[in-house]
């Protein structure tokens, strides 16, 4: 691999930062998709359609990555990706160039088992509003440390979108640039500094605490097809002697990724997410839920609910984004209880939340 290392070298403590340059070839790049060499309003750069060239240094974790890019007013997601694990698990930040000066024109989320989640992650610290000219190269620039990054679009001396949590662990690994439409994207003057010493200039916030009663660990079963649950009011025999199960905890937020551990395929969409209510006494409890992109409830075996909040299944402009927006009212007996939630997916993110607010005489296992 031939890399060219730019003439300055800076020294920070015991940390030694080389600036590199990665000229756009098959020597330094993994060519997955249609890459051209271009000229562009005085840069030199290439075209980028239809998928994504991987960088053959599987060692960046901490540092800067920056380049130029070029963007049309069109429906499509054009970003890049690092500490890229394989082409299935990474980190990634694209922009939506159709949303300028919207809420999400930037967007920051976790990729696990090639599984987007942009549906889980939005708001701040994944996405935000952003402008920047159209047809003219534009600058990118990438900061992060540890589980801290932020993103520079343009001149900006401020960042365009800090990440208070990167959601994957910290690992070294490869770094993409992706267009996976037609339509054009450029791009050009690539370089990237590895160091543990970069300056982050966004202000960072902790994690907001749960809020009470948030159900913080649920089990989640293996995978199946959708439609083993149609047409019935409860959950089939074989279907749950056949499940095997893992634990899953939840996130401050209540949210539970499951494409952490669940690979979504066709004809297997689904999963169990179970937990188990120990009640002093016959009661009813709320169950306050979100999810993505649908779910049936079950509780003791029996359906109770079952609904969906699929992209754009409220109105054009629905997301899909995952809420508190369902509430479920749980008929428990004394001892006890099993609630089952089959969650589906389609595409976005594959999620689950729940709150039981009023826990008193109730416990969760």
């Amino acid at each position: 691999m031939k890399f060219f290392l730019l003439a300055f070298w800076l020294v920070t403590g015991h940390n030694v930062l080389a600036q590199t340059t990665a000229p756009f070839d098959a020597s330094t790049w993994t060519i997955v998709g249609k890459m051209e060499k271009e000229t562009f309003q005085g840069k030199e750069g290439i075209r980028l359609t239809g998928g994504a060239i991987y960088l053959k240094d599987s060692t960046f974790m901490n540092g800067i990555i920056e380049f130029d890019m070029t963007l049309s007013r069109n429906r499509y997601f054009p970003g890049f990706g690092f500490r890229i694990q394989d082409n299935e698990n990474f980190e990634h930040i694209y922009l939506r160039p159709h949303q300028l000066g919207n809420p999400d024109a930037i967007q920051y989320m976790p990729v696990f088992n090639r599984q987007e989640a942009w549906q889980l992650y939005y708001g701040d610290g994944y996405s935000t509003a952003v402008t920047y000219p159209l047809d003219e190269w534009v600058h990118i620039r990438l900061v992060v440390l540890g589980t801290q990054a932020e993103v520079y679009v343009g001149d900006q001396s401020k960042p365009a979108l800090v990440i208070h949590q990167l959601k994957r662990a910290a690992k070294p690994g490869k770094i993409s640039l992706d267009n996976g439409a037609p339509i054009v994207t450029r791009y050009a003057n690539f370089q990237y500094t590895k160091t543990d010493n970069p300056t982050l200039l966004g202000t960072y916030k902790q994690a907001a605490p749960a809020k009470p009663g948030t159900i913080m660990s649920w089990h989640i079963s293996n995978t199946f097809d959708e439609k083993r649950l149609d047409n019935d009011y409860t959950i089939p025999q074989d279907l749950a002697k056949q499940a095997t199960w893992n634990t899953l905890p939840a996130e401050n937020t209540g949210v539970v990724n499951l494409s952490q551990i669940s690979k979504l395929r066709e004809g297997l969409n689904t999963v169990f997410a179970k937990v188990t209510l120990l009640s002093d006494k016959p009661q009813i409890k709320k169950l306050q839920l979100g999810f993505s992109d649908r779910a049936k409830v079950y509780c003791n075996g029996r359906l109770l609910y079952s609904g969906q909040d699929v992209f754009m299944s409220r109105d054009y402009r629905f997301l899909g984004t995952i809420g508190y927006f369902d509430d479920i009212y749980l008929d428990l007996k004394k001892g006890k209880n099993e609630l089952w939630i089959a969650v589906s997916e389609t595409f976005g993110g594959w999620g689950i939340q729940g709150i039981i607010a009023d826990q008193s005489g109730l416990t969760i296992e």
